[in-house]
């Protein structure tokens, strides 16, 4: 059958969700879910071509509030420094809506491309996401790969402090120039040590992603999701999927104890730490990523 790209926009758990699909339709799928703030372009075209070339088919999505799928304008922008305060502080924290709502997003998805089951990749907050779709969907999950994410434990050493400056310092508005030196900086600041971006390539994906979708306000009701989600270890002791947890060594906003707490608390979860990673998904790591999660994912079906 045919395995070129496309790109469409479904309607699905009431939203509009804008994605990708691309590899024959009659392969096993993988569905790759992105992080805080970020588009499906945030993963790499060589990492679904890499998915595809093992022998997957591979869709990829704007999560709701980023990209171009749908924008909860009418909700505001939350206070998040008062946000915090509160979690701090063991106080309930209230969101425009939720990690499962967004987990639910993922499922109508599969649903309207009329896929029951699927391999689901989730990459820091996209990993929260995808231990709500294992835990919650459990009959719709054929493996589970959680990358660069953690359990929401309060105990867990936190972000380093340049980090965390660079992830709260994100201009609301200004001028597009500024907004790219931004956004170029912080992929510096939480990338990956070990294999730095090549300087043209980073730019030019840093305007791409501005220009197709830049929407601050969005990743402020995302990050106020994440906080109110809080701690996952309970809700992932009913995760039966087969589990790889992916983690960089290097990892300067989720420092890769969070890795090896999401693992502890998955049953048979088996975690790959990777020396050098940060918190991105860099080019010469392509290949090792993806063949780790192809292997799972084979595996996954040969156990099942």
């Amino acid at each position: 059958m045919g395995d070129g790209m496309t790109t469409a926009q479904a309607t699905a758990n009431g939203i509009k969700i804008t994605y990708e699909d691309k590899g024959p339709k009659d392969a096993p799928p993988i569905l790759l879910v992105m992080g805080l703030g970020g588009q499906l372009t945030l993963w790499p075209d060589e990492f679904v071509d890499a998915l595809v070339a093992h022998g997957f088919r591979v869709i990829r999505y704007d999560n709701r509030d980023v990209g171009l799928s749908t924008r909860f304008d009418a909700a505001g922008v939350p206070n998040l420094k008062w946000m915090f305060v509160k979690a701090a502080l063991r106080l309930p924290v209230r969101s425009a809506y939720t990690l499962a709502d967004m987990a639910a997003d993922g499922m109508a998805l599969l649903d309207h491309l009329g896929i029951e089951r699927a391999h689901i990749v989730g990459a820091s907050m996209g990993g929260m996401i995808v231990q709500h779709m294992a835990a919650r969907y459990p009959e719709r999950v054929l493996s589970l790969t959680s990358i660069m994410s953690t359990t929401g434990n309060p105990r867990l050493p936190r972000a380093q402090k340049e980090a965390m400056r660079v992830l709260a310092g994100r201009p609301m508005s200004g001028d597009a120039e500024a907004m790219i030196a931004y956004s170029v900086n912080a992929a510096r600041v939480i990338g990956s040590p070990g294999y730095p971006a090549e300087e043209e390539r980073l730019q030019r994906r840093v305007r791409g992603d501005y220009e197709r979708g830049w929407y601050p306000q969005g990743v402020a009701r995302q990050m106020a999701a994440i906080v109110a989600d809080g701690d996952r270890r309970a809700m992932l002791k009913r995760v039966e999927a087969p589990t790889l947890v992916i983690h960089g060594e290097a990892d300067p906003l989720v420092p890769i104890e969070g890795g090896r707490d999401t693992a502890a608390h998955i049953a048979g979860a088996r975690l790959l730490t990777i020396p050098g990673m940060g918190h991105d998904l860099p080019l010469a790591l392509v290949d090792t990523l993806t063949g780790a999660i192809a292997e799972h994912a084979r595996g996954a079906m040969v156990a099942a």
